[in-house]
């Protein structure tokens, strides 16, 4: 095994933002040679120029004689431009070679582009991460991955580069499914975090002392670790956006309508968010929310 991990491919990465930008760093960093490909090309150009590895006009250029193609693009539609088409990186890729999708999008466009994949003699595996642009950079994402067991095999050792968890978590479309669980379970901790910090404000207390006590308690979460003191302190610039987690939570409760799941606190914490995007503040990370409790 150690000897496949060490083996440096012929890769493709497909959208360079806060995410996909680092993540394709840190491909590059590790010996294999990357070809990229971005919209805007002045981004793929700057990429080229720190990290090396050639920037390709098209997805299908930049997917040609690729082992794998990475992708992290906003959503469905963006995702299958990039795959579909006589320009897309599906029309580029040689058979058996694997394409791997960390966009945030619905288990819907996962099974479709997955059956697309499979038409075509390719392999899909539907790649959502969790951990924000800190956690790209420094390369310890947590990943859930759908899809079969063979390509996973295969991409596993080249996305260990950038996440530390790569889990399997079934057939396509569970990665995606994974991730709404994750996004769910995310919001929920914040909004119960925004009231006990404005509680505690209102109640005269020192809220930052507060974090620090009841973090090493039942009440801990990530949430309150790296976010409680600048929740308090007002500041709201840390990565994941309100724009971005409203797109993913409609993506839930679209998904929760089909199988039934009730998410009746996440619908009224995506309400809360969209207050917070009427208010100008969409750009703000998610962490806003305490804003709505202690301006009211």
């Amino acid at each position: 095994m150690a000897h496949t991990e060490q083996k440096k491919l012929k890769l493709a990465f497909i959208g360079l933002g806060v995410m996909g930008g680092p993540m394709a760093g840190h491909l590059a960093r590790a010996g294999h040679s990357v070809t990229v490909f971005n919209r805007t090309r002045a981004k793929a150009e700057a990429w080229v120029a720190k990290y090396g590895g050639k920037n390709a006009p098209t997805p299908k250029d930049a997917a040609k004689d690729a082992a794998i193609v990475f992708s992290c693009v906003g959503n469905d539609d963006d995702l299958r431009e990039i795959t579909s088409g006589e320009h897309g990186a599906f029309a580029g890729m040689n058979p058996g070679a694997i394409f791997v999708d960390h966009t945030t999008a619905s288990a819907r466009v996962a099974m479709e582009l997955y059956q697309a994949a499979r038409a075509r003699g390719l392999h899909f595996l539907d790649a959502p991460v969790s951990g924000g642009q800190s956690g790209a950079e420094q390369g310890i994402l947590t990943i859930m991955v759908g899809g079969d067991a063979a390509a996973f095999e295969i991409a596993q050792p080249a996305m260990a580069h950038y996440g530390r968890a790569v889990t399997l978590m079934g057939p396509a479309g569970s990665g995606q499914k994974t991730k709404m669980v994750n996004q769910i379970c995310v919001v929920g901790v914040i909004q119960g975090l925004a009231e006990g910090l404005a509680f505690a404000q209102r109640a005269g207390l020192d809220a930052k002392r507060v974090v620090d006590v009841i973090s090493k308690g039942a009440a801990t979460s990530w949430q309150m670790e790296n976010r409680g003191h600048t929740m308090v302190d007002g500041k709201f610039d840390f990565g994941f956006a309100v724009d971005l987690m409203r797109k993913d939570l409609r993506i839930a409760m679209e998904e929760a309508r089909a199988n039934g799941a009730g998410l009746p606190v996440t619908a009224l914490i995506d309400q809360f968010y969209s207050r917070l995007q009427s208010r100008g503040g969409g750009r703000l990370d998610t962490s806003s929310l305490i804003r709505l409790l202690i301006k009211d």
